[in-house]
């Protein structure tokens, strides 16, 4: 019974991690940028070209330097986004 419980409780505490795990804005893809709210195809495009060019984001502000994103969109990003480290060769 107990171990039962212990596998379920287990099993909610990693779907919960994984649902609240962001985006990394330093790795994903056009189609995972555009999963985020007001990213669309062409913004997608413009952060995944900023990043071949300028090299990795160092912070979640520096996605403001992407033309297209304001202030008010990166409020609205800033919780559904990371920046980790770039592990893929662009």
């Amino acid at each position: 019974m107990f171990k039962k419980l212990l596998i379920s409780v287990l099993g909610i505490l990693l779907l919960v991690g994984v649902a609240f795990a962001g985006v990394n804005i330093n790795t994903a893809d056009v189609k995972e940028l555009e999963s985020l709210p007001g990213i669309g195809p062409a913004k997608a495009q413009a952060i995944v070209d900023y990043r071949k060019e300028h090299g990795p984001f160092t912070t979640v502000d520096d996605l403001s330097k992407v033309q297209g994103i304001g202030p008010k969109m990166l409020e609205q990003l800033r919780n559904q986004i990371e920046v980790g480290k770039s592990t893929k060769k662009e």
